[in-house]
Protein backbone atom coordinates (compact mmCIF):
# COMPACT_ATOMS: atom_id res chain seq x y z
CA UNK A 1 0.00 0.00 0.00
CA UNK A 2 1.32 3.41 -0.93
CA UNK A 3 1.38 6.18 1.61
CA UNK A 4 -1.25 8.21 -0.31
CA UNK A 5 -3.69 5.95 -2.14
CA UNK A 6 -5.34 6.74 -5.49
CA UNK A 7 -9.01 6.09 -4.78
CA UNK A 8 -10.31 7.51 -8.06
CA UNK A 9 -8.81 5.00 -10.50
CA UNK A 10 -8.23 1.24 -10.77
CA UNK A 11 -9.72 -1.82 -9.00
CA UNK A 12 -11.35 -1.15 -5.64
CA UNK A 13 -11.44 -4.44 -3.73
CA UNK A 14 -7.77 -4.67 -2.79
CA UNK A 15 -7.49 -0.92 -2.17
CA UNK A 16 -10.45 -0.97 0.20
CA UNK A 17 -9.01 -3.96 2.06
CA UNK A 18 -5.54 -2.45 2.48
CA UNK A 19 -7.05 0.91 3.41
CA UNK A 20 -9.38 -0.58 6.05
CA UNK A 21 -6.92 -3.08 7.54
CA UNK A 22 -4.72 -0.50 9.34
CA UNK A 23 -7.86 1.34 10.51
CA UNK A 24 -9.20 -1.88 12.02
CA UNK A 25 -5.78 -2.41 13.60
CA UNK A 26 -5.83 1.14 14.98
CA UNK A 27 -9.33 0.73 16.43
CA UNK A 28 -8.44 -2.61 17.99
CA UNK A 29 -5.27 -1.10 19.42
CA UNK A 30 -7.30 1.79 20.83
CA UNK A 31 -9.59 -0.76 22.46
CA UNK A 32 -6.48 -2.53 23.76
CA UNK A 33 -5.82 0.52 25.93
CA UNK A 34 -8.87 -0.43 27.96
CA UNK A 35 -8.26 -4.16 27.46
CA UNK A 36 -4.74 -3.82 28.89
CA UNK A 37 -6.15 -1.90 31.84
CA UNK A 38 -8.74 -4.61 32.41
CA UNK A 39 -6.23 -7.46 32.10
CA UNK A 40 -3.64 -5.93 34.43
CA UNK A 41 -6.29 -4.87 36.95
CA UNK A 42 -7.84 -8.33 36.90
CA UNK A 43 -4.62 -10.32 37.22
CA UNK A 44 -2.23 -8.14 39.22
CA UNK A 45 -4.14 -5.48 41.17
CA UNK A 46 -6.14 -5.78 44.37
CA UNK A 47 -9.50 -7.55 44.68
CA UNK A 48 -12.28 -5.58 43.01
CA UNK A 49 -9.92 -3.66 40.72
CA UNK A 50 -11.24 -5.41 37.60
CA UNK A 51 -14.82 -4.42 38.40
CA UNK A 52 -13.71 -0.83 39.18
CA UNK A 53 -11.97 -0.47 35.81
CA UNK A 54 -14.71 -2.41 34.02
CA UNK A 55 -17.41 -0.09 35.34
CA UNK A 56 -15.77 2.66 33.29
CA UNK A 57 -15.77 0.74 30.01
CA UNK A 58 -18.97 2.29 28.68
CA UNK A 59 -17.84 5.82 29.62
CA UNK A 60 -14.47 5.26 27.94
CA UNK A 61 -16.28 3.99 24.82
CA UNK A 62 -18.52 7.05 24.96
CA UNK A 63 -15.54 9.40 24.63
CA UNK A 64 -13.90 7.34 21.88
CA UNK A 65 -17.13 7.07 19.88
CA UNK A 66 -17.92 10.76 20.32
CA UNK A 67 -14.57 11.91 18.95
CA UNK A 68 -14.67 9.32 16.17
CA UNK A 69 -18.11 10.59 15.16
CA UNK A 70 -17.17 14.26 15.20
CA UNK A 71 -14.07 13.60 13.13
CA UNK A 72 -16.13 11.97 10.35
CA UNK A 73 -17.00 15.48 9.16
CA UNK A 74 -13.30 16.19 8.66
CA UNK A 75 -12.93 12.98 6.64
CA UNK A 76 -15.83 13.87 4.33
CA UNK A 77 -14.75 17.46 3.65
CA UNK A 78 -11.10 16.53 3.03
CA UNK A 79 -12.18 13.66 0.76
CA UNK A 80 -14.40 15.95 -1.31
CA UNK A 81 -11.67 18.54 -1.76
CA UNK A 82 -9.14 15.86 -2.72
CA UNK A 83 -11.60 14.40 -5.24
CA UNK A 84 -12.07 17.88 -6.69
CA UNK A 85 -8.27 18.46 -6.72
CA UNK A 86 -8.65 21.49 -4.42
CA UNK A 87 -5.45 21.01 -2.45
CA UNK A 88 -5.35 24.52 -0.97
CA UNK A 89 -8.74 24.10 0.71
CA UNK A 90 -7.49 20.89 2.34
CA UNK A 91 -5.03 22.96 4.39
CA UNK A 92 -7.88 25.14 5.65
CA UNK A 93 -9.81 22.06 6.79
CA UNK A 94 -6.77 20.63 8.58
CA UNK A 95 -6.02 23.74 10.63
CA UNK A 96 -9.70 24.30 11.47
CA UNK A 97 -10.09 20.66 12.56
CA UNK A 98 -7.00 20.60 14.76
CA UNK A 99 -7.94 23.84 16.53
CA UNK A 100 -11.51 22.61 17.01
CA UNK A 101 -10.17 19.41 18.61
CA UNK A 102 -8.11 21.55 21.00
CA UNK A 103 -11.35 23.24 22.12
CA UNK A 104 -13.41 20.04 22.43
CA UNK A 105 -10.93 18.01 24.46
CA UNK A 106 -10.59 20.27 27.53
CA UNK A 107 -14.35 20.90 27.67
CA UNK A 108 -15.14 17.19 27.75
CA UNK A 109 -12.29 16.60 30.20
CA UNK A 110 -13.79 19.15 32.59
CA UNK A 111 -17.25 17.60 32.24
CA UNK A 112 -15.87 14.17 33.12
CA UNK A 113 -13.96 15.47 36.13
CA UNK A 114 -16.96 17.40 37.46
CA UNK A 115 -19.59 14.71 36.97
CA UNK A 116 -17.61 11.50 37.43
CA UNK A 117 -19.36 10.51 40.66
CA UNK A 118 -22.81 11.27 39.28
CA UNK A 119 -22.18 9.35 36.05
CA UNK A 120 -20.85 6.26 37.78
CA UNK A 121 -23.64 6.36 40.36
CA UNK A 122 -26.34 6.69 37.68
CA UNK A 123 -25.10 3.59 35.85
CA UNK A 124 -25.28 1.65 39.12
CA UNK A 125 -21.61 1.00 39.81
CA UNK A 126 -21.41 -1.48 42.73
CA UNK A 127 -20.86 0.32 46.03
CA UNK A 128 -17.83 -1.77 46.94
CA UNK A 129 -15.87 -0.49 43.92
CA UNK A 130 -17.43 2.96 43.40
CA UNK A 131 -14.62 5.06 44.89
CA UNK A 132 -11.95 3.25 42.89
CA UNK A 133 -14.06 3.54 39.73
CA UNK A 134 -14.31 7.30 40.28
CA UNK A 135 -10.55 7.54 40.80
CA UNK A 136 -9.89 5.67 37.54
CA UNK A 137 -12.31 7.81 35.53
CA UNK A 138 -10.98 11.12 36.85
CA UNK A 139 -7.40 10.22 35.98
CA UNK A 140 -8.54 8.90 32.59
CA UNK A 141 -10.30 12.21 31.89
CA UNK A 142 -6.97 14.04 32.21
CA UNK A 143 -5.97 12.31 28.97
CA UNK A 144 -9.19 13.13 27.08
CA UNK A 145 -7.73 16.23 25.31
CA UNK A 146 -5.03 13.99 23.86
CA UNK A 147 -7.62 11.45 22.67
CA UNK A 148 -9.49 14.26 20.93
CA UNK A 149 -6.34 15.56 19.26
CA UNK A 150 -5.21 12.10 18.14
CA UNK A 151 -8.56 11.22 16.56
CA UNK A 152 -8.80 14.41 14.52
CA UNK A 153 -5.18 14.23 13.37
CA UNK A 154 -5.48 10.54 12.49
CA UNK A 155 -8.58 11.08 10.35
CA UNK A 156 -6.75 13.81 8.41
CA UNK A 157 -4.02 11.37 7.43
CA UNK A 158 -6.55 8.63 6.62
CA UNK A 159 -8.48 10.99 4.37
CA UNK A 160 -5.41 11.23 2.13
CA UNK A 161 -5.08 7.43 2.00
CA UNK A 162 -2.41 7.13 4.70
CA UNK A 163 -3.75 4.63 7.22
CA UNK A 164 -0.39 3.17 8.25
CA UNK A 165 1.19 5.95 10.28
CA UNK A 166 -1.80 6.47 12.62
CA UNK A 167 -1.55 2.72 13.24
CA UNK A 168 2.17 2.97 14.04
CA UNK A 169 1.56 5.82 16.51
CA UNK A 170 -1.15 3.86 18.26
CA UNK A 171 0.96 0.69 18.34
CA UNK A 172 3.74 2.55 20.15
CA UNK A 173 1.17 3.99 22.58
CA UNK A 174 -0.32 0.58 23.36
CA UNK A 175 3.10 -0.96 24.02
CA UNK A 176 3.91 2.00 26.28
CA UNK A 177 0.56 1.55 28.05
CA UNK A 178 1.24 -2.13 28.77
CA UNK A 179 4.75 -1.38 30.08
CA UNK A 180 3.52 1.46 32.29
CA UNK A 181 0.59 -0.65 33.53
CA UNK A 182 2.90 -3.42 34.67
CA UNK A 183 5.43 -0.97 36.13
CA UNK A 184 2.92 1.10 38.09
CA UNK A 185 0.72 -1.79 39.27
CA UNK A 186 3.30 -4.50 39.97
CA UNK A 187 6.35 -2.31 40.66
CA UNK A 188 4.80 0.63 42.50
CA UNK A 189 1.59 -1.07 43.74
CA UNK A 190 -0.61 1.84 42.62
CA UNK A 191 -3.55 -0.40 41.71
CA UNK A 192 -6.42 1.26 39.85
CA UNK A 193 -4.67 4.65 39.91
CA UNK A 194 -1.60 3.17 38.25
CA UNK A 195 -3.71 1.65 35.48
CA UNK A 196 -5.38 5.01 34.77
CA UNK A 197 -2.10 6.96 34.86
CA UNK A 198 -0.58 4.55 32.34
CA UNK A 199 -3.49 5.08 29.94
CA UNK A 200 -3.41 8.89 30.17
CA UNK A 201 0.36 9.08 29.63
CA UNK A 202 0.14 6.71 26.67
CA UNK A 203 -2.65 8.74 25.07
CA UNK A 204 -0.48 11.82 25.41
CA UNK A 205 2.44 10.07 23.72
CA UNK A 206 0.27 9.01 20.77
CA UNK A 207 -1.05 12.52 20.16
CA UNK A 208 2.46 14.03 20.31
CA UNK A 209 3.71 11.52 17.72
CA UNK A 210 0.90 12.15 15.26
CA UNK A 211 1.26 15.93 15.65
CA UNK A 212 4.94 15.56 14.81
CA UNK A 213 4.03 13.61 11.65
CA UNK A 214 1.49 16.22 10.49
CA UNK A 215 3.94 19.05 11.09
CA UNK A 216 6.36 17.41 8.64
CA UNK A 217 3.95 16.58 5.83
CA UNK A 218 4.14 18.07 2.35
CA UNK A 219 2.96 21.65 2.10
CA UNK A 220 -0.74 21.21 1.25
CA UNK A 221 -1.47 19.05 4.32
CA UNK A 222 1.30 20.24 6.65
CA UNK A 223 0.22 21.44 10.09
CA UNK A 224 1.69 24.84 10.98
CA UNK A 225 1.00 26.59 14.28
CA UNK A 226 0.83 30.04 12.67
CA UNK A 227 -2.01 28.86 10.42
CA UNK A 228 -4.20 27.50 13.23
CA UNK A 229 -7.51 29.33 13.01
CA UNK A 230 -11.19 28.52 12.81
CA UNK A 231 -12.59 29.03 9.31
CA UNK A 232 -16.31 29.20 10.09
CA UNK A 233 -17.73 28.05 6.71
CA UNK A 234 -15.40 25.04 6.85
CA UNK A 235 -16.26 24.29 10.49
CA UNK A 236 -20.00 24.47 9.75
CA UNK A 237 -19.55 22.13 6.80
CA UNK A 238 -17.59 19.68 8.99
CA UNK A 239 -20.12 19.82 11.84
CA UNK A 240 -23.05 19.34 9.46
CA UNK A 241 -21.73 15.81 8.89
CA UNK A 242 -19.81 15.28 12.14
CA UNK A 243 -22.55 16.12 14.64
CA UNK A 244 -25.11 13.60 13.29
CA UNK A 245 -22.35 10.98 13.13
CA UNK A 246 -21.37 11.80 16.71
CA UNK A 247 -25.02 11.59 17.82
CA UNK A 248 -25.29 8.13 16.25
CA UNK A 249 -22.15 7.08 18.10
CA UNK A 250 -23.46 8.57 21.34
CA UNK A 251 -26.79 6.74 20.98
CA UNK A 252 -24.82 3.51 20.54
CA UNK A 253 -22.85 4.34 23.69
CA UNK A 254 -26.01 5.26 25.61
CA UNK A 255 -27.52 1.87 24.78
CA UNK A 256 -24.39 0.28 26.22
CA UNK A 257 -24.69 2.48 29.30
CA UNK A 258 -28.26 1.20 29.81
CA UNK A 259 -26.99 -2.35 29.45
CA UNK A 260 -24.12 -1.65 31.86
CA UNK A 261 -26.61 -0.24 34.38
CA UNK A 262 -28.59 -3.48 34.24
CA UNK A 263 -25.44 -5.60 34.55
CA UNK A 264 -24.22 -3.58 37.53
CA UNK A 265 -27.31 -4.69 39.42
CA UNK A 266 -26.01 -8.27 39.41
CA UNK A 267 -22.87 -7.35 41.38
CA UNK A 268 -19.12 -7.17 40.88
CA UNK A 269 -18.72 -10.64 39.36
CA UNK A 270 -21.21 -9.85 36.61
CA UNK A 271 -19.48 -6.53 35.88
CA UNK A 272 -16.08 -8.21 35.66
CA UNK A 273 -17.31 -11.05 33.42
CA UNK A 274 -19.24 -8.82 31.06
CA UNK A 275 -16.30 -6.43 30.83
CA UNK A 276 -14.03 -9.24 29.66
CA UNK A 277 -16.54 -10.35 27.00
CA UNK A 278 -17.29 -6.84 25.74
CA UNK A 279 -13.64 -6.31 24.89
CA UNK A 280 -13.86 -9.14 22.36
CA UNK A 281 -17.19 -7.88 21.04
CA UNK A 282 -15.60 -4.51 20.37
CA UNK A 283 -12.87 -6.11 18.28
CA UNK A 284 -15.48 -7.42 15.84
CA UNK A 285 -17.34 -4.11 15.79
CA UNK A 286 -14.16 -2.21 15.01
CA UNK A 287 -13.58 -4.32 11.90
CA UNK A 288 -16.98 -3.16 10.68
CA UNK A 289 -16.31 0.49 11.52
CA UNK A 290 -12.97 0.28 9.70
CA UNK A 291 -14.80 -0.57 6.49
CA UNK A 292 -17.30 2.14 7.38
CA UNK A 293 -14.45 4.66 7.44
CA UNK A 294 -13.22 3.22 4.15
CA UNK A 295 -16.70 3.81 2.73
CA UNK A 296 -16.67 7.45 3.88
CA UNK A 297 -13.30 8.10 2.24
CA UNK A 298 -13.72 6.12 -1.00
CA UNK A 299 -17.28 7.30 -1.58
CA UNK A 300 -16.34 10.85 -0.54
CA UNK A 301 -13.45 11.21 -2.98
CA UNK A 302 -15.35 9.64 -5.87
CA UNK A 303 -18.44 11.69 -5.09
CA UNK A 304 -16.31 14.83 -5.14
CA UNK A 305 -14.93 13.75 -8.53
CA UNK A 306 -18.43 13.03 -9.89
CA UNK A 307 -17.82 9.26 -10.27
CA UNK A 308 -21.17 8.07 -8.93
CA UNK A 309 -21.09 4.49 -10.28
CA UNK A 310 -17.78 4.02 -8.52
CA UNK A 311 -19.44 5.23 -5.29
CA UNK A 312 -22.01 2.43 -5.51
CA UNK A 313 -19.32 -0.15 -6.18
CA UNK A 314 -17.31 1.08 -3.18
CA UNK A 315 -20.38 0.69 -0.94
CA UNK A 316 -21.00 -2.90 -2.05
CA UNK A 317 -17.38 -3.94 -1.56
CA UNK A 318 -17.09 -2.25 1.85
CA UNK A 319 -20.25 -4.06 2.99
CA UNK A 320 -19.03 -7.43 1.73
CA UNK A 321 -15.53 -7.17 3.19
CA UNK A 322 -16.64 -5.65 6.50
CA UNK A 323 -19.28 -8.26 7.32
CA UNK A 324 -17.02 -11.12 6.16
CA UNK A 325 -14.16 -9.88 8.35
CA UNK A 326 -16.39 -9.57 11.41
CA UNK A 327 -17.80 -13.07 10.79
CA UNK A 328 -14.33 -14.61 10.67
CA UNK A 329 -13.26 -12.88 13.90
CA UNK A 330 -16.51 -13.91 15.61
CA UNK A 331 -15.87 -17.55 14.70
CA UNK A 332 -12.29 -17.40 16.00
CA UNK A 333 -13.35 -15.84 19.31
CA UNK A 334 -16.22 -18.26 19.91
CA UNK A 335 -14.05 -21.28 19.11
CA UNK A 336 -11.24 -20.11 21.39
CA UNK A 337 -13.46 -18.60 24.07
CA UNK A 338 -12.26 -20.76 26.97
CA UNK A 339 -8.64 -19.74 26.51
CA UNK A 340 -9.29 -16.13 25.52
CA UNK A 341 -11.51 -15.25 28.50
CA UNK A 342 -8.81 -16.43 30.91
CA UNK A 343 -6.58 -13.61 29.68
CA UNK A 344 -8.80 -11.38 31.83
CA UNK A 345 -10.06 -13.57 34.64
CA UNK A 346 -9.87 -17.09 36.06
CA UNK A 347 -12.82 -16.70 38.43
CA UNK A 348 -15.49 -19.33 37.51
CA UNK A 349 -18.45 -17.05 38.21
CA UNK A 350 -16.98 -14.20 36.15
CA UNK A 351 -16.21 -16.59 33.28
CA UNK A 352 -19.83 -17.81 33.31
CA UNK A 353 -21.13 -14.26 32.86
CA UNK A 354 -18.58 -13.64 30.10
CA UNK A 355 -19.74 -16.69 28.15
CA UNK A 356 -23.36 -15.52 28.25
CA UNK A 357 -22.38 -12.16 26.73
CA UNK A 358 -20.23 -13.75 24.01
CA UNK A 359 -22.89 -16.22 22.86
CA UNK A 360 -25.76 -13.73 22.80
CA UNK A 361 -23.86 -10.72 21.46
CA UNK A 362 -21.23 -11.60 18.89
CA UNK A 363 -23.33 -13.63 16.39
CA UNK A 364 -25.37 -10.50 15.58
CA UNK A 365 -22.48 -8.20 14.64
CA UNK A 366 -23.44 -8.44 10.95
CA UNK A 367 -26.46 -6.23 11.74
CA UNK A 368 -24.08 -3.47 12.82
CA UNK A 369 -22.30 -3.84 9.47
CA UNK A 370 -25.52 -3.26 7.55
CA UNK A 371 -26.33 0.08 9.16
CA UNK A 372 -22.80 1.30 9.90
CA UNK A 373 -21.36 0.94 6.38
CA UNK A 374 -24.53 2.15 4.64
CA UNK A 375 -24.65 5.21 6.89
CA UNK A 376 -20.96 5.90 6.31
CA UNK A 377 -21.49 5.82 2.54
CA UNK A 378 -24.27 8.38 2.84
CA UNK A 379 -21.99 10.63 4.89
CA UNK A 380 -19.36 10.30 2.17
CA UNK A 381 -21.93 11.96 -0.12
CA UNK A 382 -22.43 14.74 2.47
CA UNK A 383 -25.79 13.36 3.63
CA UNK A 384 -25.95 14.02 7.43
Amino acid sequence: MTKNMDMLHGPLMKKIFWFALPIAGSSILQQLFNAADVAVAGRFAESGALAAVGSNSVLVSFYINLFAGLSVGVNVVVSHFLGQQKRKEVGTVIHTAVLFSLFCGPILMAAGLLFSRQLLTVIGTPADVLERAILYFRIYCLGVPFISLYNFCAVILRSTGDTRRPLYCLAVSVVLNIILNLLLVIGFHLGVAGVAIATSLSNMAGSVMILWILSREKEDIRLELKKLRIHMPTLIRMLRIGVPAALQSVVFSLSNICLQTAVNGFGSSAVAGMTAAVNFEHFGYYIITAFGQAAVTFVGQNYGAGQYKRCRKALRLCMLEGIAGAAVLTAVILIGRDTLIQIYTTDPEEIQYAMVRLFYGMPFLFLAGMYEITGSSLRGMAVP
